[in-house]
């Protein structure tokens, strides 16, 4: 099982949803960057459950406690570890279906790969692992920072409600869904709770942005800038799709209306999302992220059994009727720890 992300700045997460905790080592942080705590906590903040009337009603405080890697507020080199330990597990709220695999979820294809799982929230399954990236996440937003660059997202879509460009990103925090648009945010609110009251779940899309980028970072063949950014959004749980800058709308283009046309003040648009050939060109990088519907809902619906026998099954427990406006900080973190790992792998591309 492959826990490690990066190949110089890597993320290394452990522990499940119903474990005593889960944690994060990052290796390849500099010394020498000022490491915010505040700044770590309010983006755990930021994912925590709880949160909100259109989240999960489980309580966690997500205290990040820094173990190792930091002195008198700096990084020191070596590999920061970050723990987040669990409190309010309900663990016999999966009781019933210990035996039977959740439609939408990993409990059958990972049994048929190793034969066990831990069917108390999905164990490392479960969408909580995801609180040790987004620890990561804010220390590479940190050493981003001290490069002038820097990641943001928000929720541009809940089920058929779209939120209206150009964003205003001074509006996302504001409001529980994270919209960068006022006046979608209502909707998008009573789209969820029209859900939930349905005993369901709705999908959306998260729409982020990396900015402040010089030329030149990503590799021109498999580690290309936009190849790593998918890997990284496809790594979370609930992305189905991925578009960077313009994405499926170039279909219906021709070259001429698709092309990133220059002057001697730069690109005259940016359809290519800030990349061409894998490599930042300087212009911001652009993503889209459709999100599932969760998986868990109340519903009675057909599955099977360890047996293989059929079955009936509701979903008991605490769970998110949308996952979107949590998953936006988590999309933020993996944006962060591909453009940290990229940004010292480019240190050593020339001379």
């Amino acid at each position: 099982m492959n826990n490690t992300f990066g190949t110089l700045f890597t993320a290394t997460t452990f522990g499940e949803s119903h474990g005593k905790a889960l944690g994060v080592i990052i290796d390849g942080v500099p010394a020498g960057i000022p490491i915010d705590e505040n700044f770590i906590q309010r983006e755990l903040d930021r994912r925590k459950p709880g949160q909100s009337s259109v989240s999960t009603a489980r309580k966690e405080s997500d205290t990040g406690e820094i173990l190792s890697g930091v002195f008198d507020g700096v990084s020191t080199g070596t590999p920061i570890a970050i723990l987040l330990r669990n409190s309010d597990q309900h663990s016999s709220d999966y009781s019933n279906i210990a035996g039977i695999f959740r439609p939408g979820h990993a409990d059958y294809t990972f049994y048929k790969k190793y034969g066990i799982r831990d069917y108390r929230g999905g164990g490392r399954s479960s969408g909580r692992e995801t609180s040790a990236r987004v620890a990561a996440g804010a220390v590479a937003k940190l050493f981003l920072k001290e490069n002038g660059i820097s990641v943001r997202a928000c929720t541009s879509q809940i089920g058929k409600i779209k939120a209206l460009p150009p964003y205003n990103w001074e509006e996302v925090e504001k409001n529980i869904v994270r919209t960068g648009d006022k006046n979608a945010a209502e909707k998008m609110v009573d789209a969820i709770r029209l859900a939930a009251a349905d005993k369901d779940s709705i999908g959306g899309a998260v729409y982020g942005e990396i900015t402040g980028l010089p030329p030149g970072l990503g590799e021109a063949v498999f580690d290309k800038f936009d190849a790593l950014l998918a890997h990284a959004f496809m790594s979370i749980g609930g992305i189905k799709g991925v578009e960077i800058g313009d994405g499926f709308e170039v279909c219906e283009r021709f070259g001429s209306e698709n092309n990133d046309q220059m002057d001697a003040n730069g690109f005259l648009s940016n359809h290519a999302g800030g990349i061409l050939g894998g490599i930042s060109n300087g212009n911001t990088v652009t993503f889209r992220l459709a999100v599932k519907p969760t998986p868990s809902i109340a519903s009675l619906q057909k599955s099977i059994n360890i047996q293989g026998e059929e079955v009936d099954v509701e979903i008991h427990g605490r769970h998110d009727p949308c996952l979107v406006p949590r998953i936006v900080p988590v999309v933020e973190a993996m944006a962060a720890l591909v453009t940290a790992d990229l940004l010292l792998r480019s240190r050593s591309d020339r001379m």
